[in-house]
């Protein structure tokens, strides 16, 4: 059994907090998750076409075994620059893997592919993205917006426009798990032509529109659809996401909660994984709980990285806000 935490969102685990910062010009943004203090992490990507920074490090083997910080962002490889305003913001603060007399701030980032989304990105010599993502750890708190904001505020899947999602479960053993999520997939959040969201079954009172699922499932529901199919121009895509845990857990363990959580697009998503998305799960255990979970109670994490995961997919589509100039109807506008 679970529930959703008082905020329904990633910052209902202990020591997280997530702020956005957002460019409706430019249709793009960057979203930054703050570790109150440095925290185990870890990485799996499954999507065929991935931008990332910093995510070797994230491997069980290798020596680092915490972050400061993880960052989403928008912009394609130009978005990577926006860890280097996170990191800029927290050596300000003193944060960071201390080598010598130095601080080095540890934080991993992905991006998403929106340059193709109708904002104006001819920004001159230097992308803004490291001021924007310098903008989104000032604004980090336990509280943020969801749907057209941050790394999601250009966000486009096959049916609507995406955005940024989140939600959290508080399991009966106690532990809380909390899922980010900036949804840009090449796929479809919803079955066939419906509104009906692939993550019906784990919806809890109705945070995104309580439709359930379709009655009969519609005929078209096995079909694909893709950016590619209507939409030939489209090809800007990928979802990248944080799954997140109260739990102590190592960093072998932190891997395999980001394993389950991709189970989490596949219910929310179809297609997902695609050779033409970056999927990509950080996770992150803050260890605020001060326990370990034991084997059964493991499961139980995993299970809920899943079903967190894709409601809060679903909760990224249903949230989009309209704009003038928008490309793609929103899911409330449909």
């Amino acid at each position: 059994m679970m529930a959703p935490g008082p905020r329904n969102l990633i910052t209902d685990v202990a020591g997280l907090k997530v702020g956005n910062a957002t460019d409706h010009v430019l249709r793009s943004g960057v979203t930054v998750v703050l570790c109150e203090e440095p925290a185990t992490a870890a990485v799996q990507v499954l999507g065929g076409a991935p931008g990332t920074r910093e995510t070797d490090l994230l491997e069980p083997h290798n020596t680092v075994q915490t972050v400061d910080a993880l960052v989403l962002s928008g912009g394609s490889a130009f978005g990577l620059d926006a860890a280097s305003g996170v990191q800029a913001g927290l050596r300000e603060a003193g944060r960071g893997f201390a080598v010598g007399p130095h601080r080095v701030p540890i934080v991993p980032a992905a991006i998403l592919f929106d340059l193709m989304n109708g904002g104006n990105k001819d920004w001159g010599r230097y992308p803004p993205y490291r001021e924007l993502g310098y903008q989104a750890l000032a604004d980090a708190g336990e509280t943020f917006e969801t749907g057209s904001a941050g790394a999601g505020t250009g966000a486009l899947t096959a049916t609507f426009k995406g955005g940024i999602g989140s939600a959290s479960s508080v399991l009966e053993n106690g532990f809380t798990v909390g899922a980010l999520v900036a949804v840009n997939a090449l796929g479809s959040a919803t079955v066939g032509n419906t509104p009906h969201f692939w993550a019906a079954p784990f919806e809890e009172d109705g945070e995104f529109g309580g439709l359930g699922l379709p009655t009969p499932f519609p005929a078209d529901a096995r079909i694909p659809r893709t950016k590619l199919s209507p939409r030939p121009a489209g090809v800007e895509n990928t979802t990248i996401a944080v799954i997140a845990t109260d739990a102590v857990l190592t960093k072998a363990e932190a891997k395999r909660l980001a394993i389950a959580a991709h189970d989490g697009f596949a219910r929310a998503l179809w297609p997902a994984h695609t050779p033409l998305d970056g999927d990509l799960v950080f996770a992150l255990a803050t260890g605020r709980s001060g326990r370990a979970p034991a084997a059964e109670d493991f499961i139980d994490l995993c299970a809920a990285a899943a079903s967190t995961m894709a409601r809060a997919i679903a909760r990224g589509v249903h949230d989009a806000a309209a704009m003038p100039g928008d490309v793609m109807a929103t899911w409330a506008t449909r």
